[in-house]
């Protein structure tokens, strides 16, 4: 039986960045769904869509809309129908990142800076964004979550010009959570150990970095996205109602090693 507190029958939300059933928007959007929420859902664009729209279906999504950050008026779209068919928003979880190959794959010291520019606004201007979108939606407090990667505080081999990307990211949710802190909105990081995504398959080396993370995690394994989404569902819960501006790392302890 679900606990009053964590709970999350009655609140509505949003989720970016499933595109196919490995990914960690997908993992979030299963846990939300189990409990209790309602859930709006976007897809890149129409060569995703026929990945997302099966998993959509499964979810029941009330919406499900096409989502390019890049493309302009596509976000304020989705939040124009969120608030003609809710009226509000309690949540948004916030799964998208992007990086021109050539730049991931290189030095820090070579990224261009078009593509620092393109990681910059994919990847963390969004969050900001969905924040400023989401705040007259979320009248009554909300929640909004953003995912991270342990290559924010540490340098991790070859996550190259995503680790300073993600800090910047973290560093937002910080600013975000002081600032909308008074309206009763909560903001988070959420930073999950290496999960075989698409996403992460650009890395290069990915699968040296997987061996590493089960080596050195005290539980020594690997987190599924099932782990990262029960993280989220408790901090979109009443339970988590006095917490903001943190990361929640969700990495089998890999975080706590030297």
């Amino acid at each position: 039986m679900t606990h009053p507190l964590t709970s999350l029958s009655g609140k509505k939300g949003l989720i970016v960045g499933i595109a196919n059933r490995h990914s960690i928007a997908y993992g979030c959007a299963r846990v939300l769904k189990a409990q209790g929420a309602e859930l709006a859902v976007t897809y890149l664009n129409a060569k995703a869509e026929p990945f997302v729209r099966p998993l959509a279906d499964e979810l029941d999504a009330s919406l499900v809309l096409p989502l390019d950050v890049e493309k302009p008026g596509e976000l304020e779209t989705v939040f124009d129908a969120i608030r003609e068919q809710w009226g509000r928003l309690d949540f948004v979880v916030h799964s998208i990142a992007y990086c021109p190959l050539e730049d991931l794959h290189g030095r820090v010291v070579d990224c261009s800076l078009e593509g620092f520019q393109q990681a910059m606004r994919v990847s963390c201007y969004s969050l900001i964004e969905m924040a400023r979108l989401a705040e007259p939606l979320m009248k009554d407090g909300g929640t909004l979550v953003a995912m991270s990667y342990y290559g924010a505080e540490k340098v991790v081999e070859n996550y190259n010009i995503m680790g300073p990307v993600k800090a910047a990211l973290e560093s937002t949710v910080r600013y975000l959570a002081h600032e909308l802190g008074s309206q009763g909105i909560r903001v988070h990081a959420v930073s999950p150990g290496p999960l075989k995504t698409r996403a992460a398959s650009g890395i290069a080396h990915f699968d040296a970095l997987i061996d590493a993370a089960i080596e050195r995690a005290p539980q020594n394994r690997l987190v599924d996205i099932d782990e990262v989404g029960a993280t989220c569902a408790f901090l979109v819960s009443d339970a988590a109602r006095a917490l903001t501006g943190d990361t929640l790392y969700v990495d089998a302890g890999f975080h706590i090693m030297g």
